[in-house]
């Protein structure tokens, strides 16, 4: 009887480990789908403002697409997620993205992040690496997806060409800014 009891309770236990593993797997599933679907949407928006940036991504070795939240007042903050892809392998790494800043800025928006990779190494360095730091200035205003942005600036991430949306917001000023992207433990 003791032995049956053990058989039972040991099974239970095991079943109990296994339905938490698959409803973590689902939920894990779930959230890069969500990452992947507002990444196609971030791509028409760029392409929509941009149509040649479908025929550089194509070509390219990878891209990456981040869409962050932000506010500032002299000293700002944003985060947010997104996706590398490599063209080659087809494979998705999902990253997460931190920045600061400060400067002469005001402002509070939704932004989209476009980085096109010249090279199959510089898309490399990055998803091992994933550090970016900037300097210019940036006006962009946009409500519901329709606006305008403009800047001037420059990004130490070699080797690869950034593009920048506002989707939602207002924002202006010129700052100083770091940004860190990092693979999402969680989603790879």
């Amino acid at each position: 009887m003791k032995l049956r009891d053990l058989f039972v309770s040991g099974a239970l236990m095991f079943s109990l480990i296994a339905s938490g593993a698959l409803a973590a797997d689902a939920d894990k599933a779930k959230k890069q789908a969500e990452i992947r679907k507002v990444t196609q949407a971030a791509l028409a928006d760029f392409y929509k403002a941009e149509p040649k940036l479908k025929a550089d991504v194509a070509k390219a070795p990878g891209y990456a697409v981040f869409s962050t939240y932000g506010m500032s007042f002299l000293i700002g903050g944003s985060g947010g997620k997104g996706l590398v892809h490599d063209n080659k392998t087809n494979k998705d790494t999902f990253m997460h993205q931190a920045q600061g800043s400060v400067g002469l800025q005001a402002g509070i928006a939704e932004n989209r992040t476009l980085i096109i990779f010249n090279t199959a190494a510089a898309l490399n360095q990055f998803v091992e690496k994933g550090w970016g730091a900037e300097a210019g200035g940036n006006v962009g205003a946009a409500v519901e997806g329709k606006g305008a942005s403009g800047g001037a600036g420059g990004s130490i991430i070699s080797n690869a060409n950034t593009y920048t949306l506002t989707r939602t917001g207002l924002q202006a000023g010129v700052a100083l800014a770091g940004t860190k992207f990092w693979k999402d433990k969680d989603l790879n």
